[in-house]
């Protein structure tokens, strides 16, 4: 997620806002911005594309005396991270300013109605429009010409807004995203993110949803979008400036697992319409190719790999299509027939995997329509290919996927009903229960964490001593099983395989006993009494069972020594709950192992090299 940093009271705002976007650059970005209104009532702004170095470097010499400023790092979703695109931006009179993190569904529509009343808008954001709207609203109090705007927005933000004749004053709000006030003496801060403000104050207010800020040195009033009042409480922070990252968590590797259900939301949003049909705008310029293809070949290596067999699964049950998945490193070298005919989805979570842009290029040699799937605007693959669907997951800074893995299910299976729609085999039933399942998704993903973050910890005590895991799974839960042993021995080190629970009895089973536990990922699906079966044959060897279940299966119990819950949903978006405890238990074992759960050996987060 993107960065913002407010501050107004007595001290000069410049390197106050510059050293808080410095404490953010762990969140990932590509742009960063300040404006600041100086001791004159002037609007000073600056922006500059790439590190934070950039921006200090543009105003080094030139910064204003200010005692009022935001600042941002951007991560690019609407338009490409540049100058012009970075935040702040600001309205047709140069006074009002505005960074923002989420992403406003509507903003084509708010951006022709503006354009059409006369308004010039100078970038590709979403963001500017929300600047524009606050101008048109404005009569004299920044604070309510922002709820007025508000009121027009549909989507996720946090946002904070700058007026240059109120010169004491800042405007924060959020929806679906992280915001913070801070209060000091005689000052207060605004920041996306505890560790922004951490070295000027401990006392802060979490917003929450729906929540306006009005933001003055000496105080701050909370209301709603209506402007009614709201009695917030101020927490005093205890953690340390390092633990502020992390958001308190010991490791960005559980923040992360614990950010899954507003990454989830965001990658969702946009995604299923005011109608309840899923939307996926970005396969337009491919749209003949896609009617006109006969095969479709997902190539992705690792986590990517097994969330790309979740979307050839999706693909073949929504279309009349063939799909396969084959890891990147081996296409080049054995590729199956392509040609225009030939659908290529790549997937990647950096869009810099070398082992999944050269058999890219490959295919794109051979004439192959290309769609890639991927978290990061602007990189390698998004040039390779005909479209580009997002993650918007935002950045995620441990080594081993966990956020990433569920929005590439999700966005995969949009995908998939993409597809299906363009070739007319999306029926309503099918794409019903899908906007179900999807719309369901966040929320179902913290009821997870709220089933298995207490037990997680005890579990993986019980088990660290193992010998060996073998995760095994059905259909659907097959690629799970292949994930989840994928965590385990990435920050554990500990050996564990991931097998169709058909497989075991034709040689893996040799190695169950009661030092080698069987993991099964046992969610409600058409191949749960097999699995169940496939289970019972481990039991007979000794082996201890931890299962992953759907909440209200009666049956697990007598087969398991351990169940992990999990909400009920579709059976196409199993992958993204049932991952969930898996994660949860790869992680509490690395922890009791002592090894480097975020930074684990030999490996890397973008793997540039075939």
């Amino acid at each position: 997620m993107c960065g913002i940093v407010g501050y107004t009271g007595p001290r000069e705002a410049g390197p106050i806002l510059m050293e808080g976007l410095r404490r953010l650059e762990y969140r990932g970005y590509d742009s960063a911005g300040i404006a600041l209104v100086d001791d004159q009532g002037d609007l000073f702004v600056e922006k500059r594309a790439g590190k934070l170095s950039n921006l200090r470097t543009a105003i080094a010499e030139r910064t204003p005396h200010a005692a009022v400023g935001l600042a941002h790092t951007r991560w690019a979703t609407h338009g490409r991270p540049n100058d012009v695109n970075a935040h702040p931006q600001v309205d047709c009179t140069g006074r009002i300013t505005v960074i923002h993190n989420g992403i406003i569904e509507n903003f084509q529509e708010l951006r022709d109605g503006l354009e059409a009343r006369g308004h010039k808008l100078a970038s590709e954001t979403d963001t500017e429009a929300i600047a524009h709207l606050i101008e048109e609203a404005y009569a004299g109090d920044i604070a309510d010409a922002t709820r007025s705007a508000l009121r027009g927005l549909e989507g996720a933000y946090a946002l904070a807004v700058m007026y240059r004749d109120e010169r004491d004053r800042l405007v924060g709000a959020r929806k679906d995203v992280p915001l913070v006030v801070g209060l000091g003496e005689g000052e207060s801060f605004l920041a996306s993110d505890v560790a922004a403000i951490l070295p000027h104050t401990r006392q802060v207010i979490f917003l929450e949803e729906g929540d306006v800020a009005d933001l003055r040195p000496d105080r701050v009033v909370v209301t709603d979008v209506e402007g009614r009042p709201m009695e917030r409480v101020a927490e005093t922070i205890e953690w340390t400036a390092e633990a502020a990252e992390k958001g308190g968590y010991e490791h960005f590797m559980l923040k992360e697992i614990h950010e899954q259900p507003d990454a989830l939301r965001q990658s969702l949003t946009g995604r299923i319409s005011r109608a309840g049909r899923i939307q996926a705008p970005e396969l337009e310029p491919v749209a003949d190719a896609i009617r006109e293809v006969t095969r479709v070949e997902l190539v992705a290596c690792g986590t990517a790999s097994y969330a790309a067999m979740v979307g050839a699964n999706a693909i073949q049950h929504l279309t009349d299509l063939p799909a396969r998945v084959t890891v990147g490193s081996e296409f080049r070298y054995d590729p199956p027939p392509l040609d225009e005919k030939t659908l290529v989805i790549a997937v990647t979570q950096s869009g810099e995997t070398a082992d999944t842009i050269a058999p890219t290029r490959l295919a794109r040699e051979r004439g192959c329509p290309i769609v890639a799937v991927t978290n990061t605007l602007g990189s390698a693959i998004t040039r390779e290919a005909d479209a580009v669907l997002y993650l918007q997951a935002g950045p995620e800074v441990a080594v081993a996927a966990s956020k990433t893995f569920v929005t590439q299910v999700t966005t995969l299976i949009v995908l998939a009903a993409g597809i299906a729609r363009l070739r007319g085999s999306l029926t309503s039933d099918a794409e019903d229960a899908l906007v179900a399942g999807l719309r369901g998704l966040p929320e179902g993903a913290a009821r997870a964490l709220e089933l298995n973050s207490p037990s997680a910890k005890a579990l993986a005590r019980r088990y660290v001593n193992s010998r060996g895991f073998m995760f095994v799974g059905r259909g659907a839960s097959y690629p799970t099983a292949l994930e989840g042993a994928l965590k385990l021995k990435e920050i554990s080190y500990v050996h564990a395989e991931g097998y169709p629970a058909g497989e075991l009895k034709h040689g893996p089973i040799s190695l169950l006993d009661a030092e080698c536990p069987l993991v099964a990922v046992a969610t409600r699906s058409s191949t749960y009494e097999k699995l169940v079966s496939n289970v019972m044959e481990g039991r007979a060897r000794d082996a201890k069972v931890i299962a992953v279940a759907t909440e209200g299966d009666k049956q697990i119990g007598r087969i398991a020594d351990d169940v992990c819950w999990v909400p009920d949903t579709h059976e196409l978006l199993s992958s993204v709950l049932a991952i969930i405890p898996l994660q949860l238990f790869a992680y509490h074992v690395a922890l009791a192992r002592g090894t480097d759960v975020d930074q684990p050996r030999n490996l890397a987060k973008s793997v540039t090299v075939e």
